[in-house]
């Protein structure tokens, strides 16, 4: 049995469903008190399963494929959450949620002949992930506005 401990992100509220997310995602379960489960009482049963785990100083990526229905119910009420939010804050994090839920990552990787090349092809890319992030946020017009 290989096992790794990763510090989890966030803290209160937001580190409790960041957890159950987890969870969701490889079929385990939450252990803390609140629940009535602790480390004396684990069972083998309780533990997830993951396909691979790529776990770095700074990240862990848990990569699985075997739960998708209960991944799916997960991301559908959490797009329900994000419709009945109030703040942009709370939005702003339910989608961040969905998105590591979800398996929306993307690894882009860019390369220039040059160091100067390479800083303007990057700022290119950042702002047309922005561009792409506020059009799936606000909306777009066929023409960028061009037809009105």
């Amino acid at each position: 049995l290989n096992v790794v401990a990763i510090k989890c992100p966030g803290f209160g509220d937001r580190r409790k469903t960041f957890l159950e997310d987890i969870a969701i995602l490889t079929n385990g379960k939450v252990i803390t008190d609140d629940v009535g489960t602790s480390l004396q009482t684990l069972d083998i049963e309780m533990l997830g399963e993951v396909k691979k785990v790529i776990v770095t100083k700074d990240s862990t990526t848990l990569i699985s494929d075997y739960f998708k229905d209960e991944v799916k119910a997960r991301c559908a009420q959490l797009r329900r959450q994000y419709e009945s939010a109030d703040s942009a804050y709370e939005k702003e994090k339910i989608q961040e949620r969905l998105a590591k839920l979800g398996g929306g990552v993307a690894l882009l990787k860019v390369g220039a002949a040059t160091e100067t090349e390479m800083k303007d092809k990057k700022l290119r890319l950042e702002d047309a992930i922005n561009a792409t992030k506020a059009a799936v946020e606000e909306g777009i017009v066929p023409g960028g506005g061009a037809t009105l």
